[in-house]
Order: C-alpha cells, then structure tokens, then sequence
C-alpha cells in the first residue's frame, strides 16, 4: 500500500518509505502519537490525496507521513499530454536524484535533520505552457515534538544569539511575521521578497497604467482663439489686440503631472529592490548546490524588475528626495499601498511567529548543540550564583556561507564566570584541539598530539584550595540521537558517543611548559541527548550509573523537561562544591601507577637565622629551600606531602609554596657556616616554588597542636579552622 497518493488532473503522485512502521513507532515513543500530526496544503487541481487510503481534507491536520532522517522514494506518473517534467526544489543535489523518461518522474528524497514546513514542487511543459504543482506538509522529528520543542530550542537561541538560528538552502522553513524592533539581515530581506515580490511586480504595473497624478501650473503663449477661457487679467490686452489674430497671449494653463511624491518613492524604492536582488543573486548562485530551476526563477525576477525600471512612464518622475509626512495615497492607495507595505517589511526585523513568510533555519542536530550550550551556561551561572552582570562573554559569531551566522569556536566563544573580581569558570564552544599551538580555534595550553578533537562543550572550573589557579576541565558533547529504551522506558544514548568521550579524556593533554611535559588533563565527559524518562528511573540507569563509577556518561536534555534537567544541575553543582584534591583523589590511576592526591600541606616556623637572605626571602614570597631543625618529627609522612606554608611567629601565614623536592643536607651547608663550630648534623631541606597567596597579608594562626613548637601538619580542607577569628 502506498503511504501517499495525490491523485492529480495531470498526474498521479506516489509516495513510499519501508521502514515507516519502524519510524512511526519510534516517533510514537518519543513523542507521543497525538504530537505526529501535520498540515498539508496544495495548489490546484488535485482531485483526491490520501494517505494509507484515508482521504485527507487540505487545511486540515492529518497523521503526519514525512519525518526526518528517513529515505522517500517518490515516482509521479503524467499523462501523455505533459511532455517534460523535473522536480522542483532549489537544491541541486534534490533535482539530482530525480530523472523523468517515459512519462514517470521519479527519485526520492531524505530530510536529514532539517524539520520545519517543506513542500513538493513539480514543474513540468504542456505544450507550450510551463506550469508548477506544489504539495505543502511539515517534516516532523522523531526525538523532539516540533510542535513544542523546537519552538522553546529557538526562543532561547534568539535570546542569548539573535538570527543565530537562521540559514539557507534547507529542504523545509518556518514561518514567522515582522516584528518592529531588531535589525534586518540580507537572509530576512531575501526570505521576505521571495513571499512579496509577484504582489510587488504587479502593484508596479497597476500603478504604471494609471498613476497618480496632480495638476501643475504653467506659462504658455496662445492666439485669441485657442483661450479656453479669458482671464481678467488679460481683458484690456484682449480688446486693445481685438483685431491682430496673431497676437499671443500669455496664460496659464494646468496639466496633468506625473511627477508626485508616491511616484517618485515607487521610482525608488523598485530600484532600491532591484539592485539588491541582483547583489544577492549573484551571491546566491556562487552557491554549488543551487538548484538550475532555482537559477532560473531569480533571472526571470531580476529581468522583470530591469524592464519596470526602463518603463518610460519614470522619465517624467523626479529624484525622491524622502518623506515629509504621512502620505494618505501610499497608505491606502491601489497599488501604491502594496508598494509602501513591501518596503516598510524589508526594512522591519522578524520574529518567530506562525506567520506567512518563511525563513530557513539550521538543523534541528546544529540547532540542539547551540541550545546545550546555552543550557549549561545557564546552569553553570545559577549554581556558582553569578550575576548575569559579572559574565564576561568574549564569544560571538561570524558569518558563515552566504549571509547566516555561526557561533565562534574556542577562544572565540569563551564565557568567563567571575564573582567579585575572582574568576571562578568558563565555559567554551566547539573548541578544535590539534598539535599546532597557535589555532585559535583551541584552548590555552590543551593539546593533542595525535589527530584534531572537537568536544561540542568544554567546562573548566578554577580552584584555588590546593594550587591557585588550578583548572578542572569536564565536557560535555550534544548529540541528537537516541540509541533506544531500557525496560524501564528510559531513552539511551548513542553507544558510538560514549566511546567518543572515553576518546576525548585520552586524546586531550595538558601542556606544562615549565616542566616541559604533558599532563592528563579531562576529568570527565558526558553526552547530552534529548532523551526522556523518569528521573528516578534515569539515576539507575547504566549510562547514569557510570558517571559515578568511572566519570563518563549521559544526561537526558531536553526543553521544557525541568525534572531530568535538574539531574544536571545537581551534578554540577557538586563539581563546583567539591575541592580539587578530593576530584584528583576520585580519578581512576593506571594500574601500578601511584596518584599524588596534593590535599596534605606542611606549617614550618621561619626562625632568625644567621643567613642574612633566608628569612628575608619567605618574607618576600621568593624562597627557594627550607631546612629543619636537627630532629624532624617521625610522625610526619614525606610520600604524599606535596605543599609548604611558612609561619612567622610574629605575623602568622600568608604564602603556599609547591615543595618540588626533598633531600637530606648538614647544618654547615644549611647555615652556610664556614669555620664556625657547629655540630655537622644532617637536616632535612624541602626545595620550593612559590604556588601563591593564601591572602593579601599575614594570617594569624592557632598553634596549639604544634608539633615540637615547630610543625603542623594539616591539609588545605583543615587549614580555615587553624584561623584566629
């Protein structure tokens, strides 16, 4: 059985796809069936359409026949009086697919994640007349509602990104109305003509066979008897010349002027569109994949707006020169008010509305990944509580093919998060990390020394508890794929996807250049995908389960779901919550391998010392070593000790210094005692870099737990209780 059939007065339309029941079901689970309805429209002459025999009513919602991502063979058999036919679309590689031999048309057509309002065009040759059959319908997704959800995906897009959304050359459009504010791009001036421009040809010619006009006063000299009438200021010259027939006569005679504001604002604003449309046509054809019908329709436009503009009916109109006031006969006119109301919808911006004109937008796949992003950053700011205000957005977006827009990628899409003045996060787009250095398209100091990696989303959250400055880098990847469902009715992600984070968290290392060596450097990575279930069923999930188990895994996103977003939420608040060195303790070591956790941090006394540099250089924040005393307590483990803080008796604390080092040293080379008498014992010296400040000046400290009135051994989550006040 045939899934479509338009019965036509010139043809008949047959419409397939094999694995529909398959689709259909998967929609069904996804969506909900009563969600997997469309409109369908159609031009004249069509006699019946059905779908699986069911007659459908146009204008009416029917169940829904074209989804995306599937394959629809499509044949249409004419009549023998139809001698040529071609698929109409204004996509080269469409027309491509479809050949016409033996009075069939036939090929097919995928959506691919395009979703949106599309339409069939057939145009084919009855003798010498071309004409055009077109088939309306929308293209529904079998993830997302598209009634709903992509709706709310470029609400917010819009918010955060205007005309980010929009793009050219896509197999289905939406609609939307003019809007009074914003600004007008290339693509809206274009999608906008495209629904205006026969209404706008024709209101030309209306007003070029009979146009507006007003009478205008001027001098002429005529005989005594071609005066109409006798004015009286020229009585007495009349009778003192009542009898030379040839004497002329100076008077003023009205004529009809063609030469009026509206004429003048037609005069320009029809060579205002004409030139535009052959500067976007030529930029449009530069495209490959435009269409050879498409090519042909915009010569026919552009030559039609050439020949209005050398009608002579303008050479007898002036410049305009604009509009001092409201003029009543642009406003309600015949012809003149279309003229005015096409100009006025150029000029206006748009907004997403079901309106009769169409825009194109990215797919919905291109589309949710935008939305992701900005989900995250909105998450992100409301769980480290920054104000929209303290956000330093260094991203924006490029033009990209035509005239549509896309985000930045790398440094060229960053959001820093900062709370009073302290940079806590930031957040990056579709960063491209490869083994060249200098592409901007990467992260500072992230490399991969194999093949380039693109994550959609990279998170790096700064902590200062171990090492100020410290970054924790976790991505996240969207991908608009479901896998399938678990016995619980829980969506999956994709299997591929999961494998790719596992490749992302080994492929992106750190570069350390003052050690000259590369470092692991992602903690995690999860996938965000528009899956659906209950969020108690989601936690129990295995690509849940795993987050915890071994930092890579899954998270259902999806608009207007608040109960599954706040499993996200939740996660990443605790990312901010949790200190580095509990993170670093969480990851996984290589077996054999021992990971150096960095929380434990040692308080040493800075005692005078007869070196005349050595207590001056811990004052200052530039000491190199540090040297015990002649015992150091054997309740002091040096395998994990990794972090130094001078104390000053007089002052307290102030300064963390990385101890990179520990070997044994006599007091004569510590104290540097040449020929003095000393005892030559051995020491223990901790070599240091300073890491930073734990505050602008000294803290005081509680000393009470002192180990030999000299040590303290504590770690960073410890060290705020040592405080005095």
């Amino acid at each position: 059985m045939d899934l479509l059939t338009i019965l036509h007065e010139d043809f008949t339309m047959y419409v397939e796809c094999s694995k529909f029941d398959a689709i259909w079901n998967k929609a069904k689970g996804n969506v909900g069936e009563e969600n997997l309805v469309s409109t369908y429209t159609w031009s004249d002459g069509v006699l019946a359409v059905k779908r699986n025999d069911v007659p459908l009513v146009k204008g009416e919602k029917a169940q829904a026949v074209f989804f995306d991502n599937a394959e629809y063979p499509i044949w249409v058999d004419f009549n023998k009086h139809v001698e040529k036919a071609q698929f109409g679309s204004m996509l080269q590689s469409d027309n491509e697919r479809f050949t016409f031999r033996k009075q069939t048309l036939a090929g097919y057509i995928n959506y691919g994640n395009d979703i949106g309002k599309s339409e069939l065009n057939i145009v084919y040759q009855i003798g010498k007349e071309s004409k055009r059959f077109t088939f309306g319908y929308e293209v529904l997704s079998t993830k997302l509602n598209y009634h709903e959800h992509w709706r709310k995906i470029i609400e917010d897009i819009e918010a955060e990104y205007r005309m980010l959304s929009l793009d050219y050359m896509k197999r289905t459009f939406h609609g939307f109305t003019p809007d009074t504010t914003g600004e007008t791009p290339e693509l809206i001036w274009w999608s906008v003509f495209a629904g205006e421009q026969q209404k706008f040809i024709k209101a030309c010619r209306n007003i070029i066979e009979r146009p507006r006009h007003r009478l205008h006063g001027r001098e002429v000299y005529l005989r005594a008897d071609k005066l109409k009438r006798v004015p009286a200021n020229i009585e007495n010259e009349l009778a003192e010349h009542r009898k030379e027939p040839a004497h002329l006569y100076r008077v003023e005679e009205q004529i009809k002027s063609n030469d009026t504001q509206e004429n003048r604002f037609l005069k320009y604003a029809l060579g205002q569109i004409a030139d535009k449309y052959e500067l976007l046509k030529k930029r449009i054809e530069a495209i490959k994949n435009t269409s050879d019908t498409m090519k042909q329709d915009m010569e026919r436009m552009l030559s039609t707006l050439k020949h209005l503009q050398r009608n002579p009916f303008f050479r007898t109109v002036g410049r305009f020169k604009g509009l001092t006031q409201e003029s009543l006969v642009l406003q309600r006119a015949t012809g003149y008010s279309q003229i005015y109301r096409t100009w006025n919808l150029l000029r206006r911006a748009y907004s997403l509305n079901d309106g009769i004109y169409r825009l194109q937008s990215k797919d919905i796949a291109t589309l949710y990944e935008i939305w992701c992003f900005i989900e995250v950053s909105h998450i992100v700011r409301e769980q480290l509580g920054v104000k929209q205000e303290d956000m330093e957005h260094r991203n924006r977006m490029e033009m990209n093919g035509v005239f549509t827009w896309e985000l930045g990628k790398g440094e060229h899409s960053r959001i820093l998060f900062k709370k009073d003045g302290v940079e806590l996060a930031e957040l990056v787009y579709n960063p491209k990390h490869t083994e060249w250095e200098d592409d901007q398209t990467s992260i500072r100091d992230l490399v991969v020394p194999t093949v380039p990696q693109k994550p959609d989303i990279v998170l790096q959250l700064t902590k200062d508890d171990v090492k100020k400055g410290m970054k924790m880098t976790y991505l996240f990847d969207a991908k608009y794929r479901i896998e399938g469902k678990t016995a619980r009715g829980v969506d999956t992600p994709p299997d591929d996807a999961i494998n790719q984070m596992h490749r992302y968290r080994d492929a992106i290392y750190y570069r350390d250049y003052s050690a000259q060596q590369l470092k692991k450097e992602v903690i995690g990575g999860y996938i965000l995908f528009p899956g659906d279930g209950e969020p108690a069923d989601v936690e129990v999930s295995k690509f849940y389960k795993t987050i915890d188990e071994v930092n890579i895994g899954a998270f259902p996103l999806r608009p207007k779901d608040e109960r599954n977003r706040q499993l996200l939420e939740h996660f990443i608040h605790e990312l901010i919550a949790m200190k580095s060195a509990s993170t670093i303790a969480q990851v996984i070591p290589q077996k054999g391998a021992f990971v150096e956790v960095g929380d434990r941090v040692l308080i040493g006394v800075v005692r005078p010392s007869s070196r005349k540099d050595y207590n001056k250089s811990f004052e200052e924040g530039r000491a190199k070593l540090y040297y015990t005393g002649r015992n150091f307590p054997s309740t002091i483990m040096l395998h994990n000790l990794h972090y130094f803080i001078p104390y000053f008796p007089e002052k307290g604390i102030r300064d963390v210094y990385e101890i990179t080092g520990v070997r044994t040293i006599t007091a004569r080379d510590a104290k540097q005692l040449e020929g003095t008498e000393v005892v030559d014992d051995i020491r223990l010296a901790f070599e240091l870099t300073f890491s930073r400040s734990l505050s602008d000046d000294f803290v005081k400290v509680n000393t009470r737990g002192m180990i030999k009135d000299t040590f303290i051994d504590t770690t960073f989550g410890n060290l705020e209780s040592l405080y005095y006040g």
